[in-house]
């Protein structure tokens, strides 16, 4: 393996270049016959000097047609009594001891360049052959600079990197494994003195550094072109801050969909660097060198390469980074191309026959695409909208049936009383209700098409919700000094009526629990997914919550708080949010239905979960749009992958001071709509200790599609993996098996979030008032 200083470079050219010997002149034919001498048992030679002097007669004379006689009438003519030998020049390779005799350079030019023509006019290789290109990395910047020294579109190639060649990167630059171990500028400049030996190649070990950059661009004669194909932030940063100092156009291919970036800082000496992409970052370059891992780069390196317009495979590798990868794919094919891409837009930039920037996608499979149909996405939104009309009928059926005593509210109560009971939770802030006042009753309806979905298996999260708001809703009346008489009727999808409340003169607390105490919580009752520190909880307040747990009849709260159960309990939610992502309807939910990504999505939809509302990192946030491409789930399903995608999860439970499950005694509707009310009483009461809570509610939806639905729609590696999830997880709270598990949440002592959730407006949600009081 070879390392090299800058002061060492001089001395690097034996490596790579070859030596030439020209035996008409006398010194040459001195060292030549001194280095047989000294090393005639391991020099190969090879001379084929007659065939390519009959190549050159055959090119200079196009029209006639040569016989064999022909050929070598030509030849004598041309060598003119010259022995053979001292024809042309001797190319001593000292890496491989080979010994080629050929044309000397000019004959040698025109013979090899012959092909070219008139792709490439005589006149135009001459203007190329006083081009010097820099190509700074050599993975896309091998195949660049090979293929340019084979259509010799330049006569100075300055290569930089500071690597040496792995087996790995076998799998997509074209060389021998004779040369694993060498510097991969050596490994390109022998290939490139292999094929044109006239070609004057310099190569920087060290790739570029401060120390050299300004030698790269300028020493012997000013670059006009830099190929940028390197890794490291800083240097693709810095090597643009110098071409545009110095008017040097740009290019870089990035292997992968055929993406070309040009920057023509020549003709636009004011263009900002990288198309403008990093001006929302701060370029702070001592700041840039200290970036190591590719979680640090994301953040510049996905501007550059194009979050959005990466393909799925490469995106979905990227989150494979440092889980089962260690770097950026690359294939041969791509690399390949690349090198096609780039030395051709160079080639027509160099003779005046381009002139834009701009990127460029040569996407191979767009171009030449499968034809076979793909399965389109099928999500469960297939629910009719709940209309007025529908709520009406299925309210005068409910009356029919209840006590017709009652008081009536005026619209600005009702309006009241709804507006806490929608200050409930649901689950991804998807708000499944709907209210009519009708006849003096209000009618409380399940809205499914708001929360129809893979996860709420049998509504149970929905009917969590429905407990809430009817908490909610109760202990408003009773702060209006008004009764309130609670029907449920038979919770069933196809009627989504869920409950009728029939106000009354007399105020009963009876059913309620502390709501003197708990009532000023529901406007500041939220969910807190800030990180803060794992802190014991003390014991009193683990008491507290679980009384008001427990003051629903059958309820009951299992709390784990120590760090070993906190790591399993990390383990368990975990790879259960991965797999939920990982399942093409669960991706589908998550992304379209319950993430907003700015302040704008959030304010319109008023529902869903503010990604800002999430303590994340800007890596992290490009994780999330990563996996946002659903072919990008797909792949990483397929490939059982997507660790990475467990991270956010497991950062948020190592901040927890406590886990905490609800059960109930049966796995039925009524049940879950009851610990919907269990729910509210203990998130009431956590708010009033100043506790944080989150809900991590995927493992148990999860668990009761296996259990109670066998599985269905899962695919089997998933039914495999949440089978031994389950299996954890009652190891970890044997005391649940059995029961209905209704919620788990994490609790924490954290800081006041500065983004919570929207809720959609009461007029959009409540029929049967005058809208101009709720519009108030």
């Amino acid at each position: 393996m070879f390392n090299f200083s800058i002061e060492e470079n001089k001395h690097l050219d034996s490596l790579y270049v070859p030596d030439f010997f020209r035996l008409y002149n006398t010194h040459d034919q001195q060292r030549f016959n001194s280095l047989i001498q000294s090393q005639k048992d391991v020099i190969y030679f090879h001379d084929a000097l007659y065939t390519q002097l009959t190549e050159l007669a055959k090119i200079r004379n196009p029209k006639r047609k040569l016989t064999d006689d022909d050929k070598k009438e030509l030849v004598a003519q041309h060598l003119n009594g010259t022995d053979m030998n001292h024809y042309g020049v001797w190319v001593y390779y000292p890496w491989s001891r080979k010994m080629v005799h050929i044309v000397d350079k000019e004959e040698f030019i025109e013979l090899r360049t012959a092909s070219n023509r008139n792709k490439i006019t005589t006149d135009e290789q001459n203007i190329l052959s006083q081009k010097k290109v820099g190509v700074i990395g050599l993975s896309v910047g091998h195949s660049v600079s090979v293929t340019m020294a084979m259509e010799r579109s330049c006569g100075e190639l300055r290569l930089a990197d500071f690597d040496t060649l792995e087996l790995n990167n076998l799998n997509r630059i074209r060389t021998g494994v004779h040369n694993l171990g060498i510097l991969k500028v050596v490994a390109v400049a022998r290939e490139i003195a292999e094929i044109d030996p006239f070609i004057k190649v310099v190569c920087y070990p060290e790739g570029i550094t401060e120390d050299n950059i300004h030698d790269f661009y300028n020493q012997g004669g000013k670059l006009d072109m830099v190929i940028d194909e390197c890794d490291s932030v800083f240097v693709k940063i810095q090597c643009r801050i110098k071409a545009k100092e110095l008017s040097i156009p740009v290019l870089m291919e990035a292997s992968d969909r055929g993406t070309l970036d040009v920057e023509r800082f020549d003709l636009e000496p004011d263009r900002p660097i990288m198309h403008g992409w990093l001006e929302h970052l701060d370029i702070d370059m001592d700041f840039l060198k200290t970036l190591k891992t590719s979680e640090e780069k994301l953040p510049y390196i996905l501007p550059i390469s194009g979050l959005e317009t990466l393909s799925a495979r490469m995106k979905a590798s990227m989150i494979e980074i440092e889980q089962t990868l260690t770097t950026w794919p690359q294939l041969a094919s791509a690399v390949t191309l690349g090198g096609a891409l780039t030395a051709d837009t160079c080639r027509r930039i160099f003779l005046d026959q381009f002139a834009d920037s701009k990127r460029y996608f040569i996407d191979l499979e767009q171009l030449i695409p499968d034809s076979r149909k793909k399965t389109p996405h099928k999500n469960t939104d297939i629910e009719k909208e709940l209309t007025e009309s529908y709520m009406i009928e299925m309210a005068e059926k409910a009356i029919a049936i209840i006590p017709s005593d009652k008081i009536d509210l005026s619209d600005a109560q009702i309006t009241e009383v709804v507006q806490a009971a929608i200050k409930a939770p649901s689950a991804g802030n998807n708000q499944p209700w709907k209210w009519l006042l009708h006849h003096g009753f209000l009618f409380l309806f399940h809205d499914r098409i708001r929360s129809v979905s893979f996860g709420d298996f049998q509504d149970i999260a929905s009917y969590i919700a429905l407990g809430a708001a009817i908490e909610n809703l109760e202990l408003e009346t009773n702060k209006l000094g008004i009764g309130v008489v609670t029907h449920t009727f038979p919770l069933d999808k196809s009627t989504k009526l869920t409950a009728v409340f029939q106000f009354t003169q007399a105020v009963t607390s009876a059913t309620l629990y502390r709501p003197a105490e708990l009532i000023p919580y529901i406007d500041t009752r939220f969910t807190n997914r800030k990180l803060g520190d794992r802190v014991p909880l003390p014991a009193q307040q683990i008491q507290l919550l679980s009384e008001a747990v427990a003051s629903i009849p059958g309820a009951q709260l299992h709390i784990k708080d120590t760090d070993k159960d906190l790591d399993l309990v990390a383990d368990i939610v975990a790879a259960s949010e991965r797999l939920r992502i990982l399942h093409t309807e669960g991706h589908y939910e998550f992304f379209q239905k319950e993430i907003r990504w700015d302040f704008t999505e959030s304010i319109t939809t008023k529902d869903g979960i503010d990604v800002a509302s999430v303590q994340i990192t800007p890596s992290e946030l490009v994780g999330l749009k990563l996996i946002k491409d659903p072919e990008v789930a797909r792949l990483l399903a397929e490939w059982r992958a997507g660790k990475a995608l467990e991270k956010l999860t497991r950062k948020t439970l190592a901040a927890a001071s406590a886990f905490g499950v609800i059960t109930m005694p049966q796995f039925s509707s009524l049940d879950y709509l009851m610990g919907g009310r269990a729910v509210e009483r203990m998130w009431l009461t956590a708010t009033e200790l100043d506790i944080s809570m989150q809900p991590m509610l995927a493992p148990l939806l999860h668990f009761a599609r296996l259990k109670e639905g066998n599985g269905e729609g899962m695919a089997d590696f998933m039914k495999e993996e949440f089978s031994q999830l389950f299996n954890d997880f009652i190891q970890l709270f044997p005391e649940v098996a059995g029961k209905a598990q209704v919620f788990m949440f994490r609790l924490s002592k954290a800081e006041m979030p500065e983004v919570k959730s929207y809720r959609i407006p009461i007029d959009k949600v409540l029929l049967g008032t005058h809208t101009d009081i709720l519009k108030n």
